[in-house]
């Protein structure tokens, strides 16, 4: 295929890099920031514009921060749905709120576009790994036809059912993922503070049933202090933001998902946007004026 890919960050560089791999032609777009080299040497096309980068190609796949920046690519100046040919297949691999991602379908669709939302977990580490986890909204004929690509990302592909649904399987994946960095985070410096050395009691805790990949993976970091991201506390925040604004409209009340949160607002309050989500720790250190390491 001829792929569109537009957010080559963090996550979609080695996204992208998988996809060109495996003999697809990308498209991208350099008019924010340079196209990454290791894609140009690899035959990748630079345009200048979004629209210019969809013209001709058969999808278009979207790797993004935010809502508005999804809505600003797929129906702004120079956008995706201006040069969106019939047909066309439009995947939106961003985690955002659920609600736009259907009003942003609806959109796709009078323009004669396919839309799939397919967001993803498994951090930078699965994007490199090709190992990510996709959860994917749309119907079943779209989702047939983009699983080869899906398949070159990821190992854990779900249809959840229809449009929309995979941005609500991700927002509940993000509430799981927070409670336990949370958790974790508790743990290890109740473990550190009661005098134990906390990384032999997380590696006595990997044998046990306390045992998850985010005590594995996040534990590691907030005993070593490696808080480079992976994935950006601002954008979990988001996440849980969305968490947090579609429980208030179902009249659900998330009490622990609204305490990660003010955690992790601690944390960009005190200039850690930018840390991994494993630092939301820091929070809980501050507390205890207290450090796990």
């Amino acid at each position: 295929m001829d792929i569109a890919f537009i957010g080559t960050g963090i996550m979609g560089r080695p996204m992208a890099s998988h996809l060109q791999a495996a003999g697809h032609q990308l498209r991208l777009v350099s008019h924010r920031s340079p196209a990454p080299e290791e894609l140009v040497a690899g035959g990748a096309q630079v345009a200048q514009s979004v629209s210019e980068a969809v013209s001709d190609a058969d999808a278009v796949i979207l790797m993004l921060p935010d809502t508005p920046d999804v809505e600003r690519v797929l129906f702004g100046d120079e956008s995706v749905i201006s040069a969106l040919r019939a047909g066309t297949l439009v995947i939106d691999m961003s985690s955002i709120d659920p609600l736009a991602t259907k009003a942003f379908a609806g959109k796709v669709a009078a323009a004669g576009g396919r839309f799939l939302d397919a967001p993803v977990s498994g951090g930078e580490v699965g994007a490199k790994a090709a190992s990510l986890t996709i959860m994917v909204g749309g119907s079943e004929e779209d989702y047939a036809r983009a699983m080869p690509l899906f398949e070159k990302m990821g190992k854990n592909i779900t249809r959840i059912g229809e449009v929309g649904s995979g941005q609500i399987a991700k927002v509940a994946n993000q509430i799981i993922v927070a409670l336990n960095i949370e958790a974790v985070g508790e743990a290890l410096l109740f473990a550190a503070m009661a005098g134990a050395d906390p990384a032999k009691v997380r590696e006595a805790l990997m044998g046990g049933f306390a045992a998850s990949r985010i005590l594995e993976v996040h534990g590691e970091r907030m005993i070593k202090r490696t808080f480079d991201p992976g994935f950006r506390i601002a954008l979990h925040q988001k996440d849980l933001g969305l968490a947090l604004s579609a429980a208030k409209s179902l009249g659900l009340a998330l009490p622990n998902t609204a305490q990660a949160a003010q955690l992790m607002s601690v944390c960009v309050a005190h200039g850690g946007a930018g840390w991994d989500h494993s630092a939301l720790v820091k929070a809980l250190e501050q507390m205890a004026a207290h450090e796990i390491a």
